[in-house]
């Protein structure tokens, strides 16, 4: 079934991204926070894992130009969003360094490897996996919940391609929500390490609701707990800064 689709321009129209109206994940600010916690002048090649229509690897794109990016999406709805993103005259610039993969990122062995995904063949990937645990209320739409909701156990299985598929001291950036950060350190374990977590505030007087992390493939550095960033002022504008990071104007501060 064809999805209802509509166009939307991201960082004040330097790239538009296909995406469902009515059925499926519409990406946010999670993309493109994503998009911006990658290092200044990133070249090379991206996976973004669980792509959608493409927002964050898009995102990526238009902040680094010596950046190539693959977008692994298993939804055939959103991975045919993402195909037809790439086929917009506002993304000819970008196209041309993307392409679509569509696959599930659980694969494992050489039916990941025959689906596009080679060992150590990626110098940066990036995730915004489900986050929402199975028994909290999601969304009665099947491709919405399967966008929001991890089943049990479900991050492992993501850690363990982003650990396999990009090459030794390469980057890993993942969105997560702080309440299940012991399920992360543990799906990294032995995988990831220099694990750097920098967390999301909807404002500075409230809890973190998300938090982004920095890991690297391969190393024993300790873990990093990094001050938070408010991404709303108390009448519910946008901070200075999330407007900059939004807007593909600034990077995250992992120093």
């Amino acid at each position: 079934m064809m999805a209802q689709t509509g166009i939307d321009a991201f960082h004040r129209g330097a790239f538009e991204v296909v995406q469902p109206l009515k059925s499926g994940h519409r990406a946010g600010s999670d993309a493109l926070l994503l998009a911006a916690a990658l290092p200044e002048g990133a070249s090379g090649t991206l996976a973004d894992l669980g792509a959608g229509a493409g927002v964050a690897g898009l995102a990526a794109l238009a902040m680094n130009r010596d950046l190539e990016a693959v977008l692994v999406e298993m939804d055939p709805v959103m991975a045919s969003c993402a195909r037809q993103t790439l086929e917009l005259p506002a993304n000819s610039g970008l196209s041309r360094r993307a392409k679509v993969i569509e696959a599930d990122i659980r694969l494992t062995g050489a039916g990941r490897r025959q689906a596009g995904l080679a060992d150590a063949a990626f110098d940066y990937v990036i995730a915004n996996p489900p986050y929402y645990s199975p028994d909290e209320r999601a969304s009665p739409d099947a491709r919405r919940k399967l966008a929001h909701v991890m089943e049990e156990g479900g991050l492992d299985a993501w850690m363990r391609t982003a650990a396999a598929i990009v090459k030794p001291r390469g980057l890993a950036f993942l969105v997560w929500r702080p309440q299940q950060l012991g399920v992360l350190l543990e799906a990294a374990k032995g995988r990831f390490g220099g694990l750097q977590i920098l967390p999301l505030h909807a404002r500075s007087d409230t809890p973190a609701g998300r938090i982004i992390v920095r890991a690297t493939r391969g190393s024993r550095a300790p873990l990093v707990l990094l001050p938070g960033i408010a991404l709303h002022e108390a009448d519910g504008t946008p901070t200075q800064i999330a407007q900059l990071l939004l807007n593909g104007k600034a990077r995250l501060n992992w120093a």
